[in-house]
């Protein structure tokens, strides 16, 4: 019997317990983004862009979606935390995969296309002409440069 009453105060004393506007899930509302409409929040000298379109990369186990823009002659190698889904919207991705730069090996991906590029696995990613990617992951999420990389 005690441990019945002991069980029926637990979940009462947590049913209870009132949410305020911090602990309450604000409702999503509907979005949509094409490559005329992203609002870039990071433009470096580069000339890359960034945009963080929803969601929050540093938050444990939370989706998010962010935008890059790739200029015609870049290129870089490097790695993710996290697997990155990634949408082709404009122009095209080259793609190669290895442990460095390499800029012989690419396959182009272009509108349309839809890549999956899983955690840590290291790629060289350039454009031959400005290109914008649209792409999904969860956090925590983090870009590891390789040194190798730059706008041509």
């Amino acid at each position: 019997m005690r441990y019945v009453l002991s069980l029926a105060l637990t979940v009462l004393s947590v049913t209870a317990v009132p949410q305020n506007e911090d602990t309450a899930k604000t409702p999503k509302s509907a979005q949509a983004w094409d490559a005329k409409s992203i609002k870039w929040q990071d433009i470096d000298a580069d000339g890359t862009k960034y945009a963080l379109l929803e969601g929050r990369r540093d938050v444990p186990g939370e989706a998010f979606t962010y935008a890059f823009f790739i200029p015609a002659g870049y290129h870089e190698h490097h790695w993710h935390s996290a697997d990155a889904r990634v949408a082709v919207i404009q122009g095209a991705l080259n793609i190669s995969f290895g442990e460095s730069l390499d800029l012989e090996h690419m396959t182009a991906y272009s509108v349309g296309s839809f890549l999956l590029v899983p955690a840590n696995v290291k790629h060289t990613m350039s454009a031959d002409v400005d290109t914008i990617i649209i792409g999904t992951a969860v956090g925590p999420w983090a870009t590891h440069h390789h040194s190798e990389h730059q706008h041509q």
